[in-house]
């Protein structure tokens, strides 16, 4: 397990390290990626990398971490609100999370791999990390049921489980990540398929009207 060493020295950083690895975890996925793709995606030598980490998994479990954290600094505050309806806060916190998927391609796309990380499991040294992403996945998916529970107990949303409802939706949103090309979308593509999303899942969800 990687220490969430800071930087030090000169050179490529530990951030660095991160953003080519998820570059290259992209391209090749995890098997076939290796610390020489990563020194080379970086531009620096193995000895930088290996200054950071011990291993290819805990780089990749890194990765998984900074992806799914960047997308808990964005949602919770949204879910966190109090002043719109459980409705529009689902809307947002949908859009938020597609702009990601799009934005941080990367970053997102080895997340959406990290069922990968089953071969993970028997080395010890990563247990504590791979036991870190599992309950930031948890947490992650109670913040859009909590928010789809109250929608519902507001009367805007169908009887669902909120539990079993957040499953298709977060699937369908982490699908971007894996069709959605970033070299050729823009601000204003990024922000269509978003509100496109947005509209789906939350529409989906509301109670018909007879």
């Amino acid at each position: 397990m990687s220490g969430r060493l800071s930087r030090s020295g000169s050179g490529p950083g530990q951030r660095d390290i991160l953003e080519a690895a998820a570059v290259a975890f992209t391209r090749a996925g995890y098997e076939a990626t290796t610390i020489d793709d990563i020194a080379d995606e970086l531009g620096a030598t193995k000895g930088r990398v290996y200054h950071y980490y011990r291993a290819k998994a805990d780089i990749f479990l890194d990765v998984v971490l900074t992806g799914m954290e960047e997308m808990i600094a964005g949602v919770q505050p949204i879910a966190s609100s109090t002043d719109i309806s459980g409705a529009d806060r689902l809307w947002r916190m949908v859009h938020h999370h597609a702009g990601l998927m799009m934005t941080r391609n990367s970053f997102q796309r080895v997340a959406v791999q990290a069922v990968e990380m089953h071969r993970l499991r028997e080395h010890s040294t990563q247990k504590a990390a791979l036991q870190k992403v599992i309950t930031l996945r948890d947490e992650y998916e109670q913040l859009f049921a909590d928010v789809i529970d109250e929608g519902k107990r507001e009367g805007l949303f169908r009887d669902v489980d909120p539990r079993l409802a957040t499953k298709p939706a977060l699937g369908a949103l982490n699908w971007i990540s894996i069709w959605y090309d970033p070299d050729r979308g823009d601000y204003a593509t990024v922000q269509r398929v978003a509100a496109e999303y947005a509209d789906f899942i939350v529409n989906g969800l509301r109670r018909s009207r007879t």
